[in-house]
């Protein structure tokens, strides 16, 4: 069975330092999925800091759904 959903796009410039996901258009037509924390958004291009601090550029034009997402929880003390 296929579900197809609507791709939505939710974000904006107005969303620098929110956590976001980004669903981008590949050159080969394929979908690749990001998150990350939006650290700017200028000329087009959407700047994405990813939770093992690399940084990943993203063309505005190639963006096919986006949303907000919750920030990453901290993470929990083993017990001893």
């Amino acid at each position: 069975m296929h579900f197809s959903g609507r791709l939505v796009h939710r974000i904006g410039p107005h969303d620098v330092g929110e956590r976001v996901s980004v669903r981008i258009r590949t050159p080969d037509g394929s979908f690749s999925d990001i998150v990350g924390v939006v650290e700017s958004w200028e000329r087009g291009i959407l700047t994405l800091r990813r939770r093992d601090d690399s940084v990943a550029e993203v063309a505005e034009e190639t963006i096919a759904a986006s949303r907000i997402v919750p920030r990453t929880p901290p993470k929990r003390r083993k017990r001893p």
